[in-house]
């Protein structure tokens, strides 16, 4: 099993940096389909930019490349601890050189193990087969779509969907209602994988492994084709769009697949994929290990660009923002308004605000931008530099975000999917604004970061620490200003309206 790592290391490495065929094609009739000059579509060209960039640095497409998720066939006489060995491993080496970012974190300490290795992670399935080959597949999928996963126990009454019973038309309302729910907040479009019954707990393992079937693919059970053909159709009524910010298209897929379950229970479980669908997988010579097919691409095919020109158009028309930012020019600026940044940053997510609440700032807060991200970074001769630095999911900060905002004199919020109403209620008050970035942008952004000025909070972790960054044009879009307006009430309202008019069958 000379080559077993190493064949490994290159199935994390594609699939975090390269994006499948199959996704890449959805993703191209998305930016056919959706209207031009929108904010929607200004979104896909940024995230079609970020695909190309990913493939060309071989840099994650994505910051958070998720939990490490494998599926592995092996034949009869495979030794299964040698590969879990090798699996394991290989998840740190490719940590170590920055094709995952370090997310494995002691659930009672907080503690990040910084090599994605630890009790449960990574994840690992085992199953045997009749074949003479090796069969491994891997999903990275994000926290931010992670946290959109939904399950239902049916009968139940669903927002503006009344009730669901335990029907088909109960689950299609079911998957309906979990593409609305997460709006922007999943990095639409997205794609779900659904299990009709089984247990809580297989119920969402059967969802997630329904996520490997290729979007093109049709469902060889007639009443499950008609189900996925139908949720598609009219998900894509909704209105959620790209990002949550109103579109054409909010999925771009749908696989559902049926389990037998217990006469008390019915669940739906839906496991929500963003529109970075990291999924692939390869075929390895059982004797060494050497990769002898690989799945969902052909790596003799040359990759079609998503786009012909890289970077943001500009129109003119955009306001730059440069930090330490007045409130004067906060409360200038309004929801549409399209935002380069330039300037210092401060990263701050979870552990970071947590911090805040009790503790004060390590640096100068008054005037800044607050970024919430986690990047992917790499140190190397004393020297720090960005691999990765896109938006996590910002409703986490929630709780949060009004006091940093009162407290420390924070003008501008960046982040993805919008906040509530307390921090809606705190950008009005006290002058400040939340900038909407790309979700999964991670290699567009990373190319704004010109240096990276210094660190604080180290010891919570590299995804979690305070960093120091200088940019230049770092592209968002007003969503919630210091008028109370908020682009993300705005379309979680419309798409309430459509999801309450759907017809059943």
């Amino acid at each position: 099993m000379q080559f077993l790592q190493s064949s490994l290391v290159e199935l994390i490495t594609q699939t975090s940096t390269n994006l499948p065929p199959d996704v890449r094609a959805a993703m191209a009739a998305t930016g056919i389909a959706e209207k031009p000059h929108t904010q929607a579509s200004q979104a896909l060209n940024i995230i079609f930019s970020n695909i190309d960039m990913a493939v060309d640095d071989s840099g994650p497409i994505c910051q958070d490349t998720g939990m490490p998720t494998f599926y592995v066939h092996t034949p009869v006489g495979v030794n299964q601890i040698l590969v879990k060995k090798a699996i394991r491993a290989a998840v740190a080496e490719a940590t170590k050189l920055g094709k995952l970012r370090p997310n494995s974190v002691d659930s009672l300490t907080g503690t990040n193990s910084g090599d994605n290795l630890g009790p449960g992670t990574p994840v690992i399935h085992f199953e045997q087969w009749e074949h003479d080959e090796i069969e491994v597949k891997l999903v990275l999928k994000g926290g931010g779509c992670e946290n959109k996963n939904i399950q239902y126990s049916l009968p139940a009454t669903l927002e503006h969907l009344g009730r669901a019973d335990r029907t088909i038309e109960g689950v299609r309302k079911c998957i309906l209602h979990a593409v609305w729910q997460a709006q922007g907040q999943g990095c639409a479009p997205g794609s779900l994988g659904v299990c009709i019954g089984s247990d809580r707990a297989h119920g969402y393992d059967v969802a997630k492994e329904q996520l490997f079937r290729t979007l093109d693919d049709v469902n060889p059970d007639p009443a499950l084709a008609e189900l996925e053909a139908r949720v598609m159709k009219e998900a894509n009524e909704l209105g959620v769009g790209a990002m949550g910010f109103g579109g054409r298209v909010s999925l771009i897929g749908c696989k559902i697949a049926a389990a037998n379950r217990l006469p008390a229970s019915f669940f739906v479980s839906v496991a929500y994929s963003c529109w970075a669908f990291r999924r692939l997988g390869v075929r390895l010579d059982a004797r060494n290990g050497a990769i002898t097919n690989w799945l969902y691409r052909d790596p003799a095919r040359a990759l079609e660009r998503m786009t012909k020109s890289e970077g943001f158009p500009l129109t003119g028309r955009e306001v730059v923002l440069t930090a330490p930012v007045t409130e004067e020019a906060v409360r200038a600026l309004k929801v549409g308004d399209v935002v380069l940044v330039t300037g210092e940053m401060y990263t701050g997510r979870d552990a970071v605000h947590a911090y805040l609440m009790k503790n004060p700032p390590p640096v100068d807060l008054n005037g800044s931008v607050l970024y919430h991200c986690g990047p992917v970074m790499m140190q190397k001769d004393g020297k720090w530099t960005v691999k990765a630095a896109g938006p996590t999911t910002s409703i986490r900060e929630e709780p949060y975000q009004a006091h940093v905002i009162k407290s420390y004199g924070v003008r501008v919020v960046i982040g993805k999917g919008g906040m509530g109403a307390k921090t809606s209620g705190a950008l009005k008050d006290f002058g400040a604004v939340y900038l909407n970035a790309i979700g999964g942008a991670a290699q567009y952004y990373a190319r704004t970061v010109k240096e990276v000025l210094g660190v604080n909070l180290m010891d919570l972790g590299i995804p979690e620490a305070m960093w120091n960054l200088r940019v230049e044009g770092f592209p968002a879009i007003v969503t919630m200003d210091a008028h109370g307006n908020s682009l993300h009430a705005d379309v979680e309202k419309a798409t309430a309206e459509e999801l309450s008019h759907l017809q059943p069958a």
